[in-house]
């Protein structure tokens, strides 16, 4: 049984989720103590809850400990199965965390699957739905796992609301990814999105966001989605160079200008140009795992956070690799190395 301390580290739901899809692909059982214990409210939160759901359900897992608020979880696992799955979040909280923790695991089940969760598809401190489509996924296909994911209605907090599909054929060989370098810029585009509020309010943040990038009209584009699926807004910068594809967001909230939406995600892309890095640091939090499945990779970063090198640390209690970072002209490089021994 492998004993882990919620509070370590960044001490928030990441540890949770990574050692669930850990556990399941590894069969190996553990107990978590003090879940996200360095939030305002620590414990399993509904989102949290449903992530614990869904594993067990994907891994024929028992589990002890699910219920909302809870702050110490067992989960043994049995075998994944492939299959026909649907997940309720039931408020705003986030379709792509749920779905985090159970996609990679599915890779390795003896069929295809496809996974309906509905719940919130663009919040604040979660990946939003077009991260997964547009970075995270061209990679892991290069590493020869193949997920897609198809967003069906918008969600945002906190009436939430939103549906994701995803569909994940069973995983045949890893391959190992070197991204070092991101190489030529080849295009940047920049979305609006708002529901059941002004147009005006993604306007604005498009002609921010022009100023800022130097970008034209045509790369500056304004989603006004049905009004029942809002009210909410986002704003999305997605950089395609030729290794990698990244995108950056920004959260509309109430009482914060739309001025301050667009400057949170232009605040991101330009640290990540200035960097010259191949990934940026959300990007980096999520490729250290399918790596480490692989036996090996490496990257460089914009930016290693606490999120990152707590995530590190919970891999290495599960798989037999050992993850290390090391600064290097203004950037940050990650290299996953197996510590299985030939022979």
């Amino acid at each position: 049984m492998i004993e882990l301390d919620g509070a370590a580290g960044e001490g928030g739901g990441q540890i949770l989720r990574s050692a669930l899809a850990l556990a399941m692909i590894t069969g190996q059982p553990f107990r978590i103590r003090r879940i996200r214990a360095n939030r305002a409210k620590p414990g399993l939160m509904r989102q949290h809850l449903v992530a614990v759901q869904a594993a067990a359900e994907v891994s024929g897992a028992r589990v002890t400990g699910a219920e909302l608020g809870s702050s110490e979880l067992q989960f043994v696992p049995g075998r994944i199965r492939g299959g026909d799955y649907r997940f309720a979040i039931g408020t705003a909280g986030s379709c792509t965390l749920v779905l985090q923790t159970v996609v990679l695991a599915l890779l390795y089940a003896e069929r295809p699957s496809t996974i309906r969760i509905t719940g919130g598809t663009h919040n604040v401190m979660a990946p939003p739905v077009q991260f997964l489509q547009q970075a995270y996924l061209p990679l892991l296909a290069r590493m020869g796992a193949h997920v897609d994911i198809d967003l069906l209605r918008y969600g945002f907090y906190p009436a939430g609301g939103g549906e994701v599909v995803a569909r994940i054929s069973p995983c045949q060989q890893w391959r190992q990814l070197v991204l070092h370098e991101r190489g030529r810029l080849l295009s940047g585009v920049a979305d609006a999105l708002v529901a059941g509020l002004p147009s005006s309010v993604g306007q604005r943040e498009l002609g921010c966001i022009g100023v800022a990038l130097g970008w034209q009209e045509e790369q500056l584009r304004l989603h006004r989605l049905p009004g029942e699926q809002g009210p909410g807004n986002a704003v999305l910068i997605t950089l395609e160079h030729e290794q990698v594809r990244e995108v950056f967001a920004g959260f509309g909230a109430k009482a914060v200008r739309a001025e301050a939406v667009a400057q949170d995600a232009i605040a991101q892309a330009q640290d990540y140009l200035a960097s010259g890095a191949a990934v940026g640091e959300h990007l980096a939090d999520q490729l250290m795992l399918p790596m480490a499945l692989a036996g090996g990779g490496a990257f460089t970063a914009s930016t290693i956070s606490l999120h990152a090198t707590t995530n590190a640390e919970v891999i290495g209690r599960f798989l037999p690799v050992a993850i290390s970072f090391e600064e290097e002209k203004g950037r940050h490089r990650c290299v996953v190395k197996s510590t299985c021994q030939a022979g």
